[in-house]
């Protein structure tokens, strides 16, 4: 069985440790644990490995956040993937930081990297929500996500993205039922 694991965010040093890159940095902590790198390849970043008996293909798109769509079902196309067998891991200014919430389907919440893979491959696949918090002034969302996070939230972060790779993992080999009673919530 095959899984297709997606990490939104933006490419580009500007971009490197901002809160929307979060789903990069938990990629790029699944891949460093599993002692793999990323290849640049059409439309992203990609490596792969196995995970026991299943084979995981990890993309960070390289289309920028608000075109993540192209990406996906390009790859979603060349794997001969269905959309149950697509994990997205993205930011969500509704969760406070650090919450993760895996959801088996879902609207866009207004994030434009979500809208964008709705509009291509529709709202019913697996993704995991990573709470980056709503700490900013009205007007100033765009100016929130694109920074980085705070001395406090940099402390804890590590072990939240440890966790993030755990769900990664458990969503491969227990399923999404399982791994959402197991973690949402906690």
């Amino acid at each position: 069985m095959k899984y297709l694991i997606v990490g939104l965010g933006n490419i580009g040093p500007d971009y490197e440790n901002t809160r929307h890159n979060i789903g990069f940095m938990v990629l790029d902590a699944f891949a460093k644990a599993s002692n793999i790198v990323f290849q640049d390849k059409r439309y992203g970043f990609v490596a792969e490995t196995r995970l026991k008996n299943k084979s995981l293909v990890l993309l960070k798109p390289s289309t920028f956040m608000n075109l993540s769509g192209n990406a996906i079902r390009y790859w979603l196309q060349k794997e001969k993937l269905e959309n149950d067998k697509l994990l997205v891991v993205v930011d969500d200014l509704a969760l406070p930081f650090g919450t993760l919430r895996l959801k088996t389907k879902g609207s866009d919440a207004g994030h434009n990297g979500l809208k964008h893979i709705q509009e291509l491959i529709g709202q019913n696949y697996p993704r995991l929500r990573f709470g980056i918090g709503s700490e900013f002034p009205r007007g100033h969302q765009v100016d929130y996500v694109l920074d980085e996070f705070s001395d406090e939230e940099k402390q804890k972060l590590p072990e939240r993205i440890e966790t993030a790779v755990d769900i990664i993992r458990s969503f491969c080999l227990a399923g999404v039922d399982i791994t959402m009673n197991q973690y949402n919530n906690k």
